[in-house]
């Protein structure tokens, strides 16, 4: 052990037990923390001091690459254009077009656009534009299930021919009634056995437009006994006559996810179709159906093989499509991106990073098993990632005049403070010092508490770059409310002078002047529930109750500040860290030089987990 240096203190380590990122069970320990390295590539910005961890995705590549089953990674991230993109599907991205790089391969960029009553080409303009925010290109391979209509209609018609499929025409009532239980088989519908000739008939005048809605659908013939409720001829196609936003009304019969998601993997050459655990119970019908195509000669092989992983279960948000359309629709919140809404383009004007959310996907890692992650390690990320990113500036939240009676009226100095003390090279900034200063009203307390060491009568402190100065007195108003406060400096003191380290002081307060600030709207984002898992927990009777009475009535507050000039001369989007607060970014919409608008990212530290704990 080495000795210490005369005068010096040494403080005991703590022994470290347990995970470095609270809630995630499944994140490999490391030696250090990740090193943020800023280079031309977005998608590989995060540099660990591990080589990529393993995972059973990755492992299972590996194998079909060593067995010679395909020559070359495909993936694919195919979203539905029937809403925005949220936080889970960053963890999808992420995935699907890290391993694409990894292996030197490529990912498609596709939508699944079987459902014309609920997409739109504003989605899908949204869509594309969160996954090139988040860092990813997928070139000339964007495609759209619409563009496969005429192949899987063909493919619909090959299995008809061959006997696996049959044209439906119980109501839908009738085929759920028929289905079975997990715990009955099903029954055969009185139409199965209808002949390949009635079957094709029928197929193609429903094409035609000859049925109304519900008419008639077309199933898949598997076993209606099976214990996989997904292979009891799960439906194939529908009948709607809806006008679709790509092929507009030239399709009245559109086929189910089920059935086209396959056909458009094999279409594409995917290699591994990575999927949520939702899906496991699918992969039979997945697997049958491209190897009954195959049979047909429709498909070559290798066929696209199909892998299951953990969904993102992340605390304080709801990720169900569903919810999110219904805090949109209900005005609960402002919009889809809405920065307390867990959507990309929510993070994105929080001022949440690209290179944070793909941190947060690192340390949360790839698994098999269903589990919740804390809220607090997508914060860590974000937290991590802009501190070394952001430059440092200063603003007064909540402001309160502090007057130095001995400076002269008028006169001004300039104090240099770093635009960031982690990279000198980024220079500094010049910072303008006044008799009238702003300062936060919770630095001065009249009466102080014990462990109070900032502004109060009698006492010294440092003004931050400035100088340091003796608090004389306060003035109040007719409630008796502090509305000014008076002190001296001394002169000798300026920071960054000769002699100043002589002047030692307990407190350190932030500041700005009154003559120069810019006030700008503070809008305080905080989390948009006040329960881990909302919606989960009884009500007072003992009933379900709805996640919206979980909703947290403080989740935005927004108020008055004052930011240095600099800080307001930025344009939208642009991040700072507010010294002493947190991490802020000028609004992506509402900022302007004249107006300026912050949104609170992330605070300096955890005070939810800290509560929480």
């Amino acid at each position: 052990m080495r000795p210490r240096a005369k005068g010096s203190r040494q403080r005991p380590r703590k022994k470290r037990t347990g995970s470095r990122h609270r809630g995630t069970p499944n994140a490999p320990r490391r030696p250090g923390r990740a090193r943020i390295a800023f280079s031309a590539f977005p998608e590989v910005d995060i540099v660990s001091d591990l080589a990529p961890p393993a995972h059973f995705i990755k492992n299972a590549i590996d194998e079909d690459l060593a067995a010679g089953r395909y020559r070359q990674v495909v993936t694919r991230f195919p979203p539905e254009p029937n809403g925005y993109l949220h936080f889970g599907h960053a963890k999808s991205i992420v995935l699907n077009f890290g391993l694409a790089r990894l292996y030197g391969g490529r990912c498609h960029m596709r939508f699944d656009d079987t459902n014309p009553t609920t997409e739109s080409m504003d989605y899908v303009e949204a869509i594309l534009e969160a996954v090139r925010w988040l860092g990813y290109d997928w070139g000339e391979h964007l495609y759209f299930a619409s563009d496969y209509f005429e192949t899987m209609y063909r493919c619909a018609e090959a299995l008809i021919e061959r006997g696996l499929a049959y044209v439906d025409s119980l109501p839908p009532e009738e085929i759920r009634a028929l289905r079975g239980t997990l715990t009955e088989p099903g029954r055969d519908s009185p139409y199965r056995n209808r002949s390949i000739e009635e079957n094709l008939a029928l197929f193609r005048r429903m094409r035609a437009g000859e049925f109304p809605d519900g008419a008639h659908v077309l199933r898949a013939k598997i076993d209606m006994a099976s214990p996989n409720l997904n292979l009891r001829d799960p439906i194939l196609y529908r009948i709607r006559h809806v006008s679709h936003y790509r092929t507009g009304n030239a399709w009245c019969l559109y086929p189910t996810y089920t059935y086209a998601h396959p056909i458009e993997d094999a279409i594409e050459g995917i290699t591994h179709s990575l999927c949520t655990l939702e899906f496991e119970d699918q992969r039979p019908f997945y697997e049958w159906l491209l190897e009954a195509l195959a049979e047909a000669g429709v498909f070559s092989r290798p066929l696209p093989r199909q892998i299951e992983f953990a969904r993102l279960n992340l605390e304080y948000v709801v990720l169900s499509k569903r919810k999110l359309i219904q805090l949109v629709e209900e005005r609960h919140v402002a919009g889809w991106d809405d920065p307390r809404l867990p959507t990309l383009a929510g993070g994105r004007r929080r001022g949440y990073t690209p290179e944070g959310f793909r941190l947060f996907c690192e340390r949360i890692g790839v698994s098999k098993a269903d589990g919740w992650i804390g809220y607090e390690v997508l914060e860590q990320a974000m937290r991590d990632h802009l501190n070394e990113a952001a430059e440092r500036r200063i603003a007064v939240l909540d402001p309160l005049e502090l007057v130095i009676d001995d400076f002269p009226e008028g006169h001004v100095e300039w104090c240099e403070a770093p635009n960031h003390p982690l990279d000198p090279e980024r220079g500094k900034r010049r910072i303008p010092f006044t008799r009238r200063l702003w300062i936060e009203r919770g630095d001065f307390m009249e009466t102080p508490v014990k462990g109070f060491h900032r502004l109060t009568p009698g006492a010294t402190v440092r003004l931050r770059y400035g100088y340091v100065i003796e608090c004389t007195g306060c003035d109040k108003d007719e409630s008796g409310r502090v509305v000014r406060v008076h002190a001296r400096h001394f002169p000798d003191s300026k920071s960054g002078t000769p002699g100043a380290d002589r002047y030692k002081t307990k407190g350190n307060c932030h500041w700005l002047s009154c003559d120069h600030a810019i006030e700008a709207e503070i809008r305080h984002y905080d989390r948009l529930f006040r329960h881990p898992r909302p919606g989960t927990e009884p009500g007072p009777d003992g009933a379900p109750r709805s996640f919206l009475e979980d909703l947290n009535p403080e989740s935005l507050r927004c108020y008055r500040a004052f930011v240095e000039p600099d800080a307001a001369q930025v344009p939208p989007e642009t991040r700072f860290q507010f010294e002493r607060h947190g991490y802020f970014v000028a609004d992506r919409y509402d900022h302007r030089p004249e107006t300026p608008v912050f949104n609170l990212t992330v605070g300096l530290k955890d005070t939810w987990g800290k509560i929480q704990r």
